[in-house]
């Protein structure tokens, strides 16, 4: 079992930068690959990154590339979001999401345990 704890949402103007964080107890984090989702009120929860369980491979959504990066420190426990050059439509809840895999999926149904989400809103 793994827990999973986000943290550093928050509101933010356009064109700003927030960093959030994925805490994680319970099994050794080191073999999990840690993704991040988010959903925006009326819609689906969506894939926004991932990163494989020691860091090598990394995987994004297209409506994040260049903007968003991913990274884990895995003697932290902890995977973090880097947010640059926020939109309003980056504006959801924000999931970190934990799977013993290989890679990065972006498929949310390999992911077993989640955590409580972080809001994020990006004002225009």
């Amino acid at each position: 079992q793994v827990q999973l704890v986000e943290s550093g949402g928050g509101l933010v103007q356009a064109g700003g930068s927030l960093r959030l964080s994925c805490a994680a107890s319970g099994r050794p984090f080191s073999s999990y690959a840690v993704g991040w989702f988010r959903q925006a009120p009326g819609k689906a929860r969506e894939f926004v990154t991932a990163v494989s369980w020691r860091g090598g491979s990394t995987a994004y959504a297209d409506s994040v590339k260049g903007r968003f990066t991913i990274s884990r420190d895995n003697a932290k426990n902890t995977v973090y979001l880097q947010m640059n050059s926020l939109k309003a439509e980056d504006t959801a809840v924000y999931y970190c999401a934990a799977a013993r895999l290989g890679g990065s999926t972006g498929d949310s149904g390999q992911y077993p345990y989640w955590g409580q989400g972080t809001q994020v809103t990006v004002s225009s």
